[in-house]
């Protein structure tokens, strides 16, 4: 009981979303089948009528007399061509033609033996599929009948099994051909004595009997078009049932996941229907002439749907293998995988057209051997596809790189994510994707990083040459030592030593190797390896070299600048100590004459005064005196600079002479 609510449960839970997920798409699946099974319907006639002249069909034949083709006239020149004439002739309701098709006596009355023929062919008649049908003038000579005899098909009417033979007759002026044997044909009358209509001819409604479409009754196409869909909708509700089941039943039984993906149950519908379709037609009494070009479409259907399932299938082993691979750390098969993923479906979907063709009625020998010739040239014009084959072949099988490892090819590098039959794939680090042909890929020289089993530091110190020699040279020997003996590093290659002596600094090389396989560890380890030898540094009295810049100045001119800028200050502080007290003094005079003038002249108007021009003379006469006396100097060059600099910025008048 509980199994039983887990059962419920777990469909009601998971099953029913992709359950209604798959009923949305079953309308378009539905009506594409309708569509191809319509147009394999309305193609029919035209087709089987073309094909004389251009599929190859109704083939000549060589007359015992003189060797030269003479043609049937009626196309019954092998096998597969009397019966599409035959069809077709029932078809277009055409008894005298279709009796051509027959081995008839003279006594015989044509029309009705075909009318019988054709009754029993709409009660039980199931012919062989058109690839199973000999199609050459010979007919099948490895059936175990005798040469002149090419089994069919048979008749299954109540307990009667009438097997469907041809003979091959030859005629007066020596044309061979096929006809239906006079064996199956005597065989006929006794078959249809205990005939039963069919349930088409039972349950069809008034209305629709005696009326065709498309040259069919139309009573056989709604039973056709009814069947296909119920057969359909049937087939598909049991897979999905029968997948969930096993969902829930296979993990209890082996305690993994079922390894198949819900993507095959569509697929699979589709190859039971088209193979239980041709049966539920037969039995519901459909007419020959309709079921025919059904189950040609259904074969075809039923080719396609099988590639499709097939695709799936290997799309689930490849991808179980490349998990696996990963699982156990083999990654290089994960290359070989891919490669052969896509050959293998590739070599299908080859097969699974020609299949399709001859369903169609094209020649598949003539097509294959068209194919031959053709090869050459199209080999000749398509060398760099070839290449490009060839070289996808060598990298999986050299292995330079697999898919996921970090390359440098030519002025790229990046992660492999793809290598594909013409080209492969590579992820640079600015997250662009490059495709490079594989016949270039694989002559050039490519650098796997991911191959590296550990990871070189190799860094340099920089120590001031102030540091005394013997503290230099001990503090390498104990860097040395401790680089060896580091929890990080292993016994490669260890190795701590002056590089070089430069006039500013001692260089000091530090080498060693970590063990590490990814570069995201690396650059953590190294961090701490840093830390390390930066600590060790420090007990010893050293100081690292840093980038500086020294400017050297000669002492006694340096002496004498500074002299004589000190008495110019000095005279800049008396010369500004004037200037301020004749200002005071100036300011002083004016205020009396003003008061003198206001008392004199009371009732007047006071006229403004003009303003005193400012006296810069003086300022300008003192610092112009200063910088001569720092000309003065004996060739002090830094003074000449210095104002230069000063009397641009200022921008002093030029004195008038």
């Amino acid at each position: 009981m509980r199994s039983v609510l887990f059962i419920k449960r777990r469909l009601s839970t998971t099953a029913v979303p992709s359950l209604s997920m798959s009923l949305m798409k079953l309308p378009l699946i539905v009506m594409t089948l309708l569509v191809a099974m319509a147009f394999s319907v309305l193609s029919q006639p035209s087709a089987l009528a073309a094909e004389a002249s251009i599929l190859g069909v109704g083939g000549t034949k060589v007359e015992e007399g003189d060797g030269t083709s003479i043609p049937d006239s009626f196309g019954r020149d092998t096998p597969r061509d009397t019966v599409q004439g035959f069809i077709a002739a029932l078809g277009e309701n055409d008894y005298l033609l279709a009796s051509n098709y027959l081995n008839l006596s003279k006594a015989d009355n044509p029309t009705t033996i075909v009318r019988q023929f054709k009754q029993a062919l709409d009660a039980g008649g199931r012919f062989q599929t058109d690839l199973q049908i000999d199609n050459t003038p010979e007919g099948n000579l490895t059936d175990q009948l005798p040469p002149s005899q090419e089994n069919v098909g048979v008749i299954k009417v109540s307990d009667t099994s009438i097997p469907l033979l041809l003979e091959r007759v030859v005629s007066k002026q020596g044309e061979q051909y096929w006809q239906f044997s006079t064996e199956t044909l005597s065989s006929i009358p006794e078959a249809i004595e205990n005939y039963e209509p069919t349930l088409v001819s039972r349950y069809t409604i008034a209305s629709l009997e005696g009326k065709k479409l498309f040259d069919y009754q139309l009573a056989d196409l709604v039973a056709a078009l009814m069947i296909t869909i119920s057969s359909f909708l049937f087939t598909y509700i049991a897979v999905w049932l029968l997948y969930h089941l096993l969902a829930i039943i296979y993990p209890r039984l082996r305690d993994v996941a079922l390894p198949l993906p819900d993507k095959v149950i569509l697929p699979l519908a589709v190859v039971i229907m088209a193979l239980i379709l041709s049966e539920v037609m037969v039995y519901a009494g459909v007419s020959v002439t309709l079921r025919e070009p059904v189950n040609r479409f259904a074969e075809i259907a039923s080719w396609v749907a099988i590639t499709w399932l097939l695709l799936r299938i290997i799309d689930a082993l490849f991808t179980r293998a490349v998990n696996l691979s990963y699982k156990k750390n083999y990654t290089e098969r994960v290359s070989i995988l891919g490669l052969l993923r896509k050959i293998v479906k590739a070599l299908l979907l080859i097969f699974a057209v020609i299949v399709t063709f001859g369903n169609l009625g094209f020649d598949l020998t003539t097509g294959i051997a068209a194919l031959g010739v053709g090869g050459l040239a199209l080999a000749l014009g398509a060398q760099k596809t070839i290449e490009n084959l060839v070289g996808s072949v060598v990298v999986v099988a050299d292995s330079p790189v697999r898919i996921g490892d970090y390359c440098k090819f030519g002025t790229y590098e990046g992660t492999v994510i793809d290598i594909g039959i013409r080209s492969s794939r590579v992820r640079t680090l600015t997250r662009t994707i490059v495709t490079v042909p594989n016949g270039d890929f694989s002559s050039m020289q490519i650098e796997n990083f991911t191959s590296r089993d550990m990871f070189r530091f190799l860094h340099q110190l920089y120590i001031k040459r102030t540091a005394d020699i013997d503290v230099v040279f001990k503090m390498v020997k104990h860097l040395d030592k401790f680089l060896d003996e580091h929890e990080l590093t292993n016994q490669e290659w260890n190795q701590v030593n002056i590089l070089e002596l430069r006039q500013d600094c001692y260089i000091i090389q530090l080498q060693a190797y970590i063990n590490v396989t990814g570069i995201i560890e690396f650059y953590e380890k190294q961090d701490v390896l840093f830390v390390d030898i930066l600590m060790q540094v420090r007990q010893y009295d050293v100081e690292h070299a840093l980038p500086t810049q020294q400017l050297i100045v000669k002492q006694p001119e340096l002496q004498a600048q500074l002299e004589n800028e000190g008495e110019s200050e000095r005279v800049d502080k008396k010369a500004d100590k004037k200037i301020a007290t004749d200002d005071k003094l100036g300011a002083v005079n004016v205020s009396k004459d003003s008061n003198a003038v206001d008392t004199e002249n009371e009732n007047k108007q006071p006229e403004p005064e003009p303003e005193p021009e400012p006296k810069q003379m003086p300022k300008k006469d003192l610092l112009d005196s200063r910088y001569k006396n720092i000309h003065k100097s004996s060739g002090h060059t830094l003074a000449r600079l210095k104002f230069k600099q000063v009397k641009n910025s200022f921008r002093f008048p030029r004195a008038k002479k």
